[in-house]
């Protein structure tokens, strides 16, 4: 890489970090805004489809940046996110939660498609290197954002987070900085390139997204249980929000390292041995997370498991930014749909299970399904020799 391409790669990794921190707020903030208006699970499983409700429109808006100066999607998301998240703790109603979310979620949408192809463009023959320098963003992103919103709540109170607001329009500001000479076209993303038949394409990744849809939903069901309800689960067994954020935060934190990891070991060992290694590791080490009950043991298992339940990230982005498309961005797009699409009907499942059989027992169907994962990892390359 050159040294451009290489600030290419900082820049949208440091964006990734500044806009997915203000996203990391809603996890830690659920046990509050439960007990403020009376939530259930269900109840809070809807707040986190709200904000992946417009996923739906990955489609529209990847075609929409194909055939745009997709850039400033980049540049304002953090400004957007951060005022939407921010607001969360003054809301004094459910219905001015879904307005909030759904907001953010439109902002991350924006983020989230064209951001990737920029490190793609960037990372030439390190690809795998390249999406795990993002990943590391967005991980990093979820270690400092429970801390901050805690932090906030302990200095102003639940209603006084939204002073946490103008680090994201700083962001926005340095961005515009960064990237107000870039052009996609430098980066070879021509219109002769954007050119396509989004149908045909769609077609022809069908078994592929098949395949990645599978895995990502009996790995979902895991990731749901210990991100987003992790500080409800942990508070429901006696432990306060401060602990229960910095646990969360190791989780996070371990998970930077594993995302790290796991694109350049992709890069040498192949896609699907890792995503192999990874997934196995997961399933086995939430299992032993389910039994343990004393600090010692608890933090360092979390620690793994961050490692390789978030691994996958990079791994499954390399895969799709490798397809020989005439439409990646378009492509992308329809990945991301599949992702949130699916993570909003586990978190569902996830709210559901927790309102009826409780939390405990909803973490281990989660630890069962984890297991299923590893069968479509085993399908991964039979499908990509035939694509």
């Amino acid at each position: 890489m050159s040294t451009k391409q290489k600030d290419n790669v900082t820049t949208i990794a440091l964006a990734h970090l500044a806009h997915d921190t203000y996203s990391s707020f809603l996890a830690p903030l659920l046990p509050l805004l439960i007990e403020k208006l009376g939530m259930s699970l269900v109840m809070s499983a809807f707040l986190d489809i709200a904000r992946k409700l417009p996923s739906l429109l990955n489609p529209f808006f990847g075609l929409l940046a194909e055939r745009t100066d997709a850039r400033y999607f980049v540049i304002l998301s953090p400004a957007l996110t951060a005022f939407s998240m921010s607001l969360l703790g003054v809301a004094d109603s459910y219905a001015l939660l879904i307005v909030l979310l759904i907001l953010s979620g439109i902002s991350s949408t924006l983020f989230h498609i064209p951001s990737p192809g920029i490190i793609k463009a960037s990372s030439g023959d390190k690809l795998g290197r390249g999406m795990s320098y993002y990943m590391v963003g967005g991980e990093l992103a979820r270690t400092i954002g429970p801390l901050l919103i805690t932090a906030g709540i302990s200095l102003w109170g639940l209603e006084g987070t939204w002073r946490l607001m103008p680090f994201g329009f700083v962001a926005s500001f340095i961005l515009y900085l960064r990237l107000k000479d870039f052009r996609f076209q430098e980066q070879k993303f021509t219109k002769k390139r954007e050119k396509g038949d989004a149908l045909r394409e769609l077609k022809r990744f069908l078994p592929l997204f098949g395949v990645m849809g599978g895995f990502m939903f009996f790995q979902s069901a895991m990731k749901m249980a210990t991100t987003l309800y992790l500080a409800v689960y942990l508070t429901q067994h006696g432990f306060s929000l401060w602990y229960a954020s910095i646990a969360l935060s190791v989780l996070q934190f371990f998970g930077v390292i594993g995302t790290f990891i796991s694109g350049t070991l992709s890069d040498k060992i192949g896609r699907q041995k890792t995503l192999l290694i990874m997934s196995s590791g997961a399933a086995l080490t939430m299992t032993l997370f389910l039994f343990s009950n004393t600090l010692y043991v608890t933090f360092p298992l979390l620690g793994l498991l961050g490692i390789f339940m978030f691994a996958n990230g990079p791994v499954m982005l390399s895969v799709i930014h490798e397809l020989k498309s005439d439409m990646p961005i378009f492509v992308n797009s329809l990945y991301m749909t599949i992702n949130f699409s699916i993570s909003s009907v586990v978190v569902l499942l996830m709210g559901f299970f927790g309102d009826r059989l409780g939390l405990d027992l909803t973490y281990m169907i989660a630890a069962a399904l984890a297991y299923v994962a590893i069968i479509f990892a085993l399908l991964l390359d039979p499908v990509l020799k035939r694509t």
